[in-house]
């Protein structure tokens, strides 16, 4: 079992950064496969970034793909997105998730195995 827990999300005007944590407990994260995904009011769920195990592979969206950063730092079991040129449409509550699949890249959230709560990003313009 592992246990994530987000942090760092807020209100920024459109241009400006973020910098969100996951930290994780339980199971030994540093063999997973670790991923943000993004929900806005009305939509899907949706892939923004993930990371392999050791941190030296990494697959972003499209639409984030410049902007964002995904880390790890298995010695702290963390996870962390730097967002920069944030644009309103980035708003959304933003999602740790960590897969067990062995596959790489993992791009649907199907394919994760453990989720955070969640931490809500608002851009305004």
């Amino acid at each position: 079992q592992v246990q994530l827990v987000e942090s760092g999300g807020g209100l920024v005007q459109a241009g400006g950064s973020l910098r969100l944590s996951c930290a994780a407990s339980g199971r030994t994260f540093s063999t997973y496969v670790a991923g943000w995904f993004r929900q806005a009011p009305g939509k899907e769920r949706e892939f923004v970034t993930a990371i392999n195990w050791s941190g030296g592979t990494t697959y972003y969206a499209d639409s984030v793909k410049g902007r964002f950063t995904i880390s790890r730092e298995n010695a702290k079991n963390k996870v962390y997105l730097q967002m920069n040129s944030l644009k309103p449409e980035d708003t959304a509550v933003y999602y740790c998730a960590a897969s067990l699949s062995g596959r790489w890249p993992v791009l649907s959230p199907y394919g994760y195995d453990y989720w955070g709560q969640g931490t809500q990003v608002t851009v305004s313009s």
